[in-house]
């Protein structure tokens, strides 16, 4: 049996944000079409990620369909609307476009144990503005930025002391102060 998808065509509203002290932080993605909110789960990571694949994919389309591609940005309320129930946790992502409509297709699916058929999976289906996707980039950039200092050396996450989240190997293991000349 399929699982559920959900269309939001195109959405109202488009958000992301982070609940939770850095390092303990869990990260939602969330849109509303009227009365129907969709709130997902989802990895800093993924944020990031996507945030970056926004970025870069608002470009193609300014060169690719220029119009279109003049838009006020938006300046909004970009705070996670309560409650927080989560439908499911994005495994995977995507990009679309409908040409149509000029509107920017995100296409997230439910992470699913594998000893489960991946057809069973849910996936909801975002049809954004340019104007939003760059107000959501931008967002979630706020949001990772947020977290916890990255390591220069190795890129992992430090603690409030400076020490790095297990063993950087650039430093070889020694928790000396890092000086850049």
């Amino acid at each position: 049996m399929p699982g559920r998808s959900i269309d939001l065509n195109p959405v109202s509203r488009i958000t992301v944000g982070a609940i939770g002290k850095p390092g303990q932080r869990t990260f939602y993605i969330q849109a509303r079409k009227g009365a129907e909110l969709v709130t997902l789960v989802c990895e800093k990571e993924q944020v990031q990620a996507l945030c970056i694949a926004l970025e870069q994919w608002l470009e193609e389309l300014r060169v690719k369909y220029p119009k279109g591609a003049k838009f006020s940005p938006l300046e909004i309320d970009m705070e996670l609307e309560q409650p927080l129930a989560p439908l499911f946790r994005v495994g995977q992502m995507g990009l679309g476009y409908d040409e149509k409509n000029d509107l920017t297709v995100i296409v997230l699916t439910e992470l699913l144990p594998e000893d489960v058929n991946p057809d069973d999976a849910a996936s909801v289906r975002l049809f954004c503005s340019r104007a939003q996707i760059e107000a959501f980039s931008r967002q979630g950039k706020e949001v990772v930025a947020r977290g916890r200092p990255v390591c220069p050396l190795c890129g992992k996450p430090m603690d409030p002391n400076g020490e790095v989240q297990g063993f950087c190997p650039r430093r070889n293991g020694h928790s000396d102060e890092i000086v850049f000349a």
